[in-house]
């Protein structure tokens, strides 16, 4: 009876949409990744044990990710896991299709070099297949999401607020880190420079969130400090926004024979459009 009570609530039309914007986030998020040609480049040489770990990661932050916003009411893990995998195999196609249409790739590559390739691609396009879920649904269907765990700040909690912003550090991170700027900036920097971007990014963090209104911005409750937001959500989202970055460019291989100063000027310089993804993940997931 609960298996046949649980068909008769899916709602095929429903779900069918889902897939459908699910397939347009990717191509719209991932978009500027399938035209770029260190992307293309980066799946040929990539270490494949690197590429194997950033999509082992992949996995359980689609599930986290579609737990809050899948393609339907999630209610169970099961659930999550079945629209992770689904945003995957559309994060897939996408690559594919795109890389395919604009000739990168061909019939004479190898199959390693065309599955590097569709591979690294795939990642930003998974996840972008799960943000257009959140973002190109109407506002009729934001209505039914009401009672979807990301609707509510209470249920989304500390732990998810952080991992929200790992988000979309992740995924801005990934549209620069394989650009030769990214160490090209760094070597032009002095520490100064450095600094006065650290200090930029971290008020550019707070000001979205907190001080600028933007729809979907948070208002500190009377009678809390200033200073509390800061150091509760700014300063840890900034320490987030900075591994991420981290990770992103050793796993592109622009770290490799860098003395460990320079590798943290150009992580310094990656995340400030991480954190400015972090900070827009709170506004907009």
């Amino acid at each position: 009876m609960a298996i046949e009570q649980t068909r008769v609530d899916f709602d095929h039309s429903r779900f069918a949409k889902g897939l459908a914007r699910g397939l347009a986030g990717a191509l719209l998020f991932a978009l500027p990744m399938f035209l770029t040609m260190e992307m293309w480049e980066l799946g040929l040489y990539i270490d494949r044990s690197r590429l194997l770990l950033v999509l082992l990661v992949n996995i359980p932050l689609l599930i986290l990710l579609a737990r809050q916003i899948g393609f339907e009411n999630i209610s169970t893990w099961h659930e999550a896991v079945r629209d992770a995998s689904i945003a995957y195999f559309l994060g897939l196609l996408a690559s594919a299709s795109v890389l395919s249409a604009i000739g990168v790739l061909s019939v004479e590559q190898t199959l390693p070099e065309a599955t590097g390739m569709i591979a690294i691609q795939t990642v930003p396009a998974s996840i972008g297949a799960l943000l257009g879920r959140s973002e190109l649904g109407r506002r009729d269907d934001d209505d039914e999401d009401a009672q979807d765990p990301i609707d509510d700040d209470t249920q989304i909690g500390y732990g998810g607020e952080l991992f929200m912003m790992a988000v979309g550090a992740l995924f801005l991170g990934l549209n620069v880190a394989p650009t030769e700027e990214m160490i090209l900036i760094s070597f032009k920097m002095s520490p100064w420079h450095a600094i006065a971007l650290t200090v930029s990014s971290i008020v550019l963090m707070h000001g979205f969130v907190y001080a600028l209104s933007f729809s979907g911005g948070h208002e500190l409750e009377e009678g809390t400090p200033v200073w509390h937001a800061l150091v509760r959500f700014t300063l840890p989202g900034y320490a987030v926004a900075f591994a991420i970055s981290f990770y992103c460019l050793w796993t592109f291989h622009r770290l490799d024979g860098i003395e460990l100063t320079q590798a943290i000027m150009s992580t310094v310089v990656l995340a400030f459009p991480c954190a400015i993804g972090a900070a827009a993940a709170r506004l907009i997931l």
